[in-house]
């Protein structure tokens, strides 16, 4: 029986540079180690490097095969002069063009591909760069299954916290509801705005955006759909805004940073996404189907520009009635964002 609670244990591990075993297959982070710790973890000198196909492709180190799923596990020969230093530039891809990587490198065959793709999910729930050290087998202190990942992120373990009487600015009428899950450290939010009238409602699946929510960053159209869907569910009569907390379509506020630092690099948002070593999209929408299903209603109206969103609810048994586009003007900063969601990510603007 899978134990959610490792996979937090094992999140905290990583975060402080300990290693950590998924299914046997001991790991240590290359983003939080240092060059002592993997002496320690790696005596001989022969851990190879774990990647994921995104960025080993970068490297030229997979074929196009492996990179169309950009988040599968690659392993690296640990050849003699791939040191912490050089792993810590095959990890991390803002040093590409300041640091010319050394080599050649090699891949080899990954003898663990599941644990290994655990933990590269692993990695993007904990924020940190998706790069390992791995042995087949090591004594550490924190050791868990895969399986326990996939329960740390199981929507089901959703629960209503609570909830109270919110009034925000151009929807006075509105209730605030907080979810959360035992293990998680993400409440996510519902603002119900209006009364249920036996329409379904207008719903909006908002992902938290900190620069752009909060700081007003011009980057992005975040924070002006923010509102403008507060808007357009206070005028449809009554809705509901899912504010779901997965920063940077799912890899984290601090990945999200190193991705808008490729972006000043010349990558658009899908190549920096994926040099980095993510899914083009990690998010979840099962959650938001989850708040849903809490709530109450299972049929909806969406607000959004994204058919992916509607698909996601529409997996989870939650019924779509129609799609609102939420449509806005660009600025000179983010242009070429919207093209790459218009181009390349499928969103109907």
């Amino acid at each position: 029986m899978s134990d959610p609670r490792a996979a937090a244990r094992a999140i905290d591990a990583l975060r402080r540079g300990w290693p950590i075993a998924i299914d046997g297959l001991a790991l240590l982070a290359i983003e939080t180690a240092d060059a002592g710790r993997l002496a320690e973890f790696d005596p001989e000198g022969n851990a190879p490097v774990l990647l994921s196909a995104g960025r080993a492709q970068t490297l030229k180190l997979a074929n196009q095969i492996e990179a169309a799923i950009p988040d599968a596990p690659v392993w690296v020969e640990r050849a003699p002069w791939l040191d912490f230093a050089a792993a810590t530039a095959l990890a991390d891809p803002q040093f590409d063009l300041a640091t010319p990587l050394k080599g050649p490198f090699r891949a080899v065959p990954v003898t663990a591909p599941e644990p290994s793709a655990a933990a590269l999910r692993l990695a993007r729930i904990a924020g940190i760069l998706p790069a390992f050290f791995v042995r087949p087998r090591s004594a550490v202190e924190v050791a868990i299954a895969a399986a326990d990942i996939d329960a740390h992120e199981d929507p089901a373990r959703l629960a209503i916290a609570t909830r109270a009487r919110l009034p925000v600015e151009g929807a006075e009428s509105s209730e605030i509801v907080v979810f959360r899950s035992p293990e998680s450290t993400n409440e996510h939010v519902a603002l119900i705005v209006g009364q249920p009238d036996g329409t379904p409602p207008l719903v909006r699946l908002h992902s938290e955006c900190l620069t752009g929510d909060v700081l007003g960053s011009l980057k992005c159209d975040c924070g002006p759909q923010l509102h403008e869907a507060l808007r357009r569910i206070e005028g449809a009569g009554w809705g509901i805004l899912l504010y779901l907390r997965q920063e940077g379509r799912g890899i984290g506020l601090v990945n999200k940073l190193r991705a808008y630092a490729l972006q000043d690099q010349g990558f658009d948002t899908v190549d920096a996404n994926t040099r980095l070593g993510f899914a083009i999209d990690a998010r979840d929408f099962g959650i938001a189907a989850r708040m849903l299903n809490l709530i109450g209603p299972r049929a909806v109206r969406m607000l959004t520009n994204n058919p992916a969103k509607v698909a996601g609810l529409e997996a989870q048994g939650i019924t779509v009635t129609e799609r609102v586009p939420l449509v806005l003007p660009p600025n000179p900063f983010n242009e070429r964002y919207l093209a790459t969601k218009r181009d390349r990510t499928g969103h109907q603007l």
